[in-house]
């Protein structure tokens, strides 16, 4: 069953790969056809490796708008994702975005990498149930996050500590 949100933020020009080998860690234990969405911010809709790695996998690319991201309660802020985007994060806000919104919301698909209306979801109702499963995580250049709305996702690997976990406020 498809219950993961994967919030992920990276470097320009990271490639499919280093953002592969980031998801990988990330899951730990989690088996990668449990990805329902990758979710990152507006800006990287044209992020080559982003795109190459989602439509690899069949992965729909959901973007949020910093405004949107700029409105979520961070875990585990960035200074350096603050300096660039004026937000405190990008992979956990973007995974909770991302499992809290609705199915159908709008959003590009791997059919259509260059469909340029709409790219973001900016309206979509939120759950108050996503939480985070794994904070955000760094791996090559590549930031993280993985979110859920399940009940029954919340056996965690044990390499992540349970203090982490955050609620959609």
């Amino acid at each position: 069953m498809k219950t993961l949100s994967v919030g992920i933020g990276c470097r320009l020009h990271s490639s499919a790969e280093q953002i592969e080998a980031a998801v990988r860690a990330a899951l730990g234990t989690r088996a990668f056809d449990q990805i329902r969405v990758v979710a990152s911010v507006d800006t990287k809709a044209d992020e080559a490796g982003l795109r190459a790695f989602c439509a690899r996998h069949s992965l729909t690319l959901q973007l949020f708008s910093r405004e949107r991201i700029a409105a979520m309660a961070v875990a585990n802020p960035s200074a350096v994702v603050r300096e660039h985007l004026g937000v405190e994060g990008v992979c956990e806000p973007c995974a909770l975005l991302a499992a809290s919104a609705e199915p159908g919301a709008a959003y590009a698909t791997p059919a259509a990498p260059d469909a340029r209306a709409p790219l973001t979801a900016t309206d979509a109702p939120l759950s108050r149930r996503a939480r985070l499963l794994v904070p955000k995580t760094l791996h090559a250049g590549v930031t993280v996050a993985i979110a859920t709305t399940a009940a029954h996702a919340s056996d965690r690997s044990p390499d992540h500590n349970d203090t982490h976990q955050q609620d959609l406020q």
